[in-house]
């Protein structure tokens, strides 16, 4: 069963009239008809219907992709970051297992709750909190995004999150969110920077991020890594903000932003002279270009979930998913 945290949802209103206001609205004055575009009239982003449906229908299809290793099955439910990452994989699994998944299980979200912002324009989006079948106990927090009337509802953000650390979200009397605008100036980083602030974080540190596995825990992981006796490790880090990799934010009730948002990373790994660099497995050799001699560089695609603070203080990243999009010999 299925939680609206939106509140009342859309009691009292049909899907008809909610496409017609989200168009335009007209009013009469004296002077004659006015038109107040639908793209600045203040509007819930779906209805609970919408959004359960749309949950459902990512399911369904995320199942039937990776059981048949296809990334055809789900492309149309899935964008941006998590496209990137579910897409890649499915490919790798394909080239080492044509036949399919053979170790495939349903994945199965549950205890949905949506939170759903009240804004203008396009695009529309909103967050389905649920628990997973997979992840360990973590709630699966996803965003939905939609371009237009005539566009599906796609997941454009997953990360997992301890059910502990899934924050409160500020609701207005009707029972809607409240989306944070990209260049909002009210929290420690606007939302719009975190994937720079980010990257530049992961290159030379300091105090933007609070400690934690994502932040100060990679960076040692990196550290330690760097070199080794006959390999050296080289990174590079950048941020994404285009499209629909650009970041999404909701009010909490303290006052910060829940920010989603998404970086791109490289590892070059580079073999002493006279050796060679060892592929790590299958998976990444189905998805690595040209041959593998004293170089091997990766390519990531990271999701990341961050409570910004009002005011000013670190910012914490409470999940993250990354995966591996392409690689590339030498």
């Amino acid at each position: 069963m299925s939680r609206d945290r939106s509140g009342r949802g859309l009691r009292g209103r049909n899907r008809r009239s909610l496409i017609a206001a989200s168009l335009t609205a007209w009013t009469l004055t004296a002077g004659g008809c006015v038109v107040v575009h639908g793209e600045r009239e203040m509007l819930p982003a779906a209805s609970r219907g919408e959004a359960a449906r749309a949950l459902t229908g990512f399911t369904d299809a995320y199942n039937r992709a990776d059981r048949a290793f296809d990334g055809s099955l789900d492309a149309g439910h899935v964008t941006g970051a998590f496209a990137a990452i579910d897409s890649a994989r499915l490919r790798a699994g394909h080239a080492n297992n044509p036949g399919g998944n053979a170790r495939h299980t349903p994945l199965t979200l549950t205890d949905a709750k949506f939170t759903i912002p009240k804004k203008p324009g396009w695009p529309r989006w909103f967050v389905a909190d649920a628990e997973g079948s997979r992840g360990g106990g973590a709630r699966w927090l996803m965003v939905f995004l939609r371009r237009g009337l005539d566009e599906p509802w796609r997941v454009s953000y997953v990360t997992l999150v301890p059910p502990a650390q899934v924050p409160g979200f500020r609701l207005d009397a009707g029972g809607w969110a409240e989306a944070v605008p990209a260049g909002s100036t009210g929290e420690a980083v606007p939302p719009g920077e975190l994937s720079a602030r980010y990257a530049a974080y992961l290159r030379v540190g300091g105090k933007t991020f609070a400690d934690g596995p994502g932040t100060s825990g990679w960076r040692a992981v990196r550290a330690r890594q760097a070199r080794r006796p006959g390999l050296v490790r080289q990174y590079v880090d950048e941020p994404l903000i285009r499209d629909d990799f650009a970041p999404l934010a909701l009010r909490t009730t303290d006052g910060g932003a829940l920010v989603f948002f998404a970086s791109r990373h490289f590892e070059k790994r580079t073999a002493a002279a006279g050796t060679s660099v060892a592929v790590p497995n299958q998976d990444v050799r189905a998805l690595t270009k040209g041959e593998v001699k004293q170089s091997l560089t990766l390519e990531f695609i990271s999701d990341q979930a961050a409570l910004d603070p009002a005011g000013g203080g670190p910012v914490s990243v409470l999940g993250r998913v990354q995966g591996l999009t392409a690689a590339q010999g030498g």
